[in-house]
């Protein structure tokens, strides 16, 4: 496996001295008594690559000095040096011109070792392309969910994935951050190593609906399916995404650019779903009870669910009240049959598996 491998090598410098983040504060965290965590981080991977590596399977390209090549070199390796940064001080720049080199020559995985501002800045240079990333938390706040959980577990990761999901990359303004405001913003979906070492995204609310909207918008103008959405705030971010103004308390159906029923009676659902079985119902569970059939959408009935793919979508701010969802249809053998495991979406592509009880 050819594998690239780039540190930021100021990542994370201003969390143990109460900057909440690097960002435009290198100096400052360096007059407060910052030292860099960042390099120390990229070496506990490598050692453990190493330990694990005794088939030399591990082809490793990086970037010149602390961007890579002192700790690979460190750990025991010989690796394949592309290029070097352009001055003393690294920048974001550095990070995408050696993900670009990587890419050039044509690597399996990208490596990095930083935080969120780093994930970015790699999973926006590899867009396009197939190539997987990875990374070695190192930053303040690492909210994404492209890093695994620790060094030594990047490199078990390494070594052992065998497919890749995609995943959000999310990064917040550190200005606001400092002053108590946490607003996440989606940076770009990146494909990841699948794998029990990767850590979850932070469960934000602020957000999470938008970006969960946008995905499944999209998703439903490239299909040719029947949708049915449902009641409440959430899906009714669906709707305003699609382009028009649905009833909140109500079903509404979708159908092709179309929107083919607004507050839908039961009759009406029966009546505009597709005969052949390609019909989606899109419904939110309830804040706090977490019922997601049988409470404020009865309309819903056993006779138009069973004739539909159930999809289920939720803000992370909603679930994390929840811890468990419920369905009451009147049909014990359709909630008996709706019950167990489930994934619930929470972002564009990512989702949160949830158990009906």
């Amino acid at each position: 496996m050819r594998v690239g491998f780039v540190v930021n090598p100021i990542a994370g410098m201003g969390g143990r001295v109460g900057l909440k983040g690097t960002d435009d504060k290198v100096e400052e965290a360096r007059e407060l008594g910052a030292e860099p965590r960042a390099p120390d981080r990229a070496r506990r991977a490598l050692d453990a690559l190493a330990e694990q590596n005794s088939e030399n399977g591990i082809e490793l390209l990086t970037w010149g000095g602390a961007m890579g090549a002192d700790a690979a070199t460190a750990a025991g390796f010989e690796p394949e040096v592309l290029g070097s940064p352009d001055g003393d001080e690294t920048t974001a720049a550095d990070t995408v011109r050696a993900v670009e080199r990587f890419l050039d020559a044509d690597v399996d995985l990208v490596v990095f070792v930083g935080g969120d501002g780093t994930a970015a800045d790699v999973a926006e240079t590899v867009e396009g392309t197939d190539t997987p990333i990875l990374g070695v938390p190192a930053g303040v706040k690492v909210y994404s969910s492209v890093f695994a959980v620790s060094p030594e577990d990047a490199a078990h990761v390494l070594r052992t994935f065998e497919r890749t999901e995609r995943r959000e990359v999310m990064d917040i303004d550190e200005d606001e951050y400092r002053e108590g405001e946490v607003n996440p913003e989606l940076r770009a979906v990146a494909k990841v190593p699948v794998a029990e070492e990767l850590q979850s995204s932070k469960q934000l609310g602020g957000g999470s609906v938008e970006a969960l909207a946008a995905g499944v918008a999209d998703d439903i103008r490239d299909s040719d399916k029947t949708f049915l959405l449902g009641p409440g705030s959430t899906v009714g971010a669906i709707k305003e995404e699609l382009g028009f103004e649905g009833s909140p308390l109500g079903v509404d159906v979708w159908h092709d650019g179309e929107v083919l029923a607004r507050d839908a009676s039961e009759s009406e659902l029966l009546e505009a779903l597709d005969p052949d079985g390609r019909n989606v119902v899109v419904v939110s569970p309830i804040g706090g009870q977490g019922f997601v059939f049988g409470r404020g959408n009865p309309q819903l009935s056993p006779a138009v669910i069973r004739q539909c793919d159930v999809e289920i979508v939720a803000s992370r701010a909603k679930l994390d009240t929840i811890g468990e969802l419920r369905v009451d249809t009147d049909d014990p053998d359709l909630d008996e049959d709706l019950r167990g495991w489930t994934k619930v979406r929470i972002g564009r592509v990512e989702r949160r598996m949830m158990r009906i009880v």
